[in-house]
């Protein structure tokens, strides 16, 4: 520890010996460095403060109905780039910068230190803004202010109007090439259903559903023709057997027996054996699938029949009983060729509708090959069809709901701008920071001048201890001489210090005096 503060002051001395240097730099550098502060332009900072109000009412009333854009985002994405090249030009053209330059480098130029002069800063969630700019004149940086307020706003406001209309654009145009597309594959189903006419699809399902609800009907009528023609062997059977016993048994005992003809006739076993076939049925289909349908509607002709056949046999018993007088075995023969004749109609009918069912199957089946074929095309026409035609709905429905938005975006101003703070320019100018600059400048002088006799000493260096003079060239030292100061040396290092302190002190008196008078609002220099 000894050796290092020994070392130190062996420095300090060595300094010492070259002050004069030192004193000489700190003199110069602090008075051109002073006067280079001194001579700095006074710089003026133009401020503004902006609120943008992005609270519409009309925003919660027309959701669902129009465009929801979020303002919040859009202005956070015009202050990220309102410093732009091209609104860093429009500031240039508004405030006759774009004068100052004569090519595109000296453009470049001026647009680069105008844009690090700029200051924008917000305050989080209040979306309120400050604009700021630094200049030396005041009326140009208020006009800088100005400028970049103006462009905020009409960018804005302008971009939200140049949005809607591109969309509005867009959609028209959009809307006409589906409206020509929908209007072709129109044309297309019409000309393919004029081209296939009995070929389509309908509702009751496609080709093989359709044959298979034909083959389900024909066995249908195929029962029901079997059954009629059971019941018309019966009636030729009792025909046979009334001929030989004709007019015997007392007379009224037919009449009143006849009724039993009708009751336990054989459509009541038809419509048991078809209502038990509808229950088989549902219990495996729905009401919608074709046999279930097929079954149904058979139920009902033959209800209609039963009822048709009871009022016919009635009307007759009673007709037949009134022309015989009474004669039970004539009216007995008359009722069972009634019923025969009625029967063999019946038969005759059903056979018809058998021999429809069965040609309109054959055709279905003629069919099988090219009919799938057509209705697949029909259907991948209707595909394409409906594709288009949801489009061009959803397209419709857009360009209603862009249109409510620009009206309502017109007429409330969804983004609405409030200039807290107008454009202005303090008196007092902001910078630059003489005080410090000076302080700075005088520190830096005292440093350049220790470091300079530093330098110097280690250049021309000299020994005052014999023990560092040893280490330095090993060799002993063996002995020391002292100095003897004459009265005269001594009055000459009294006169150079006394010089030298108030060669210092008067400059710490300049740097207080800068100091005051920069204080005070008065310039020395």
């Amino acid at each position: 520890m000894h050796d290092i503060v020994e070392l130190i002051f062996t420095y300090l001395r060595a300094i010492w010996r070259y002050r004069w240097y030192a004193l000489i730099i700190a003199w110069t550098i602090s008075l051109g460095g002073w006067f280079v502060v001194h001579r700095m332009p006074d710089q003026y900072v133009a401020s503004a403060r902006v609120y943008v109000d992005t609270q519409s009412i009309l925003r919660p009333l027309l959701r669902g109905l129009a465009v929801d854009v979020n303002p919040d985002a859009q202005i956070q994405l015009m202050t990220r780039t309102l410093l732009s090249r091209p609104n860093l030009e429009k500031v240039a053209r508004m405030t006759d910068l774009d004068l100052r330059a004569r090519d595109n480098a000296q453009m470049d130029a001026l647009l680069d230190r105008l844009a690090k002069k700029i200051s924008l800063q917000t305050a989080g969630r209040e979306n309120l803004y400050s604009i700021g700019f630094e200049d030396k004149d005041p009326t140009f940086a208020k006009k800088v202010v100005q400028s970049l307020l103006t462009i905020f706003v009409e960018n804005a406001l302008g971009e939200s109007r140049q949005d809607s209309d591109s969309a509005q654009r867009f959609l028209d145009k959009q809307i006409a090439e589906y409206e020509a597309r929908l209007s072709a594959a129109e044309e297309r189903l019409k000309a393919f259903k004029r081209q296939n006419v009995g070929l389509m699809p309908s509702s009751a399902g496609d080709h093989f559903e359709r044959m298979q609800q034909a083959a389900t009907e024909l066995s249908a009528a195929e029962l029901e023709l079997k059954q009629a023609e059971n019941r018309r062997d019966v009636l030729k059977q009792q025909v046979d057997g009334e001929q030989a016993t004709f007019g015997i048994g007392p007379k009224g005992t037919i009449a009143n027996n006849v009724p039993s003809i009708t009751e336990a006739a054989p459509v009541d076993g038809r419509i048991r054996a078809m209502e038990e076939r509808l229950d088989q049925l549902l219990l495996q289909y729905t009401d919608k699938h074709p046999d279930v349908i097929a079954v149904r509607q058979t139920l009902d002709e033959l209800r209609k029949q039963r009822a048709q056949e009871l009022a016919s046999i009635n009307s007759a018993k009673s007709t037949t009983i009134e022309a015989s007088g009474g004669d039970s075995g004539n009216l007995l023969y008359q009722q069972i060729m009634l019923a025969l004749s009625n029967e063999e109609a019946n038969v005759a009918s059903l056979q018809v509708r058998v021999d429809t069912f069965k040609k309109r199957l054959a055709e279905m089946q003629g069919l099988v090959n090219s009919v799938p074929e057509v209705e697949a095309q029909f259907k991948a026409l209707n595909r394409d069809y409906d594709v288009t035609r949801q489009n061009y709905d959803q397209l419709l429905s857009r360009r209603e709901s862009a249109r409510i938005s620009q009206q309502a975006g017109q007429t409330s101003e969804d983004i609405r701008f409030k200039v807290i703070d107008p454009p202005r320019v303090p008196n007092e100018p902001s910078g630059p920071n003489r005080l410090a600059l000076m302080s700075g400048v005088f520190v830096a002088a005292i440093g350049a001048g220790i470091v300079v006799a530093f330098l110097m000493s280690q250049l021309r260096p000299t020994f005052d201890n014999r023990r560092i003079l040893a280490d330095v060239t090993n060799f002993p030292v063996l002995g020391t001489v002292s100095v003897v100061i004459s009265p005269a040396a001594i009055r000459h290092q009294r006169i150079s210090l006394a010089g030298y302190v108030g060669s210092s002190t008067l400059l710490l008196l300049v740097y207080g005096a800068l100091l005051i008078a920069q204080l005070t609002g008065h310039r020395l220099l």
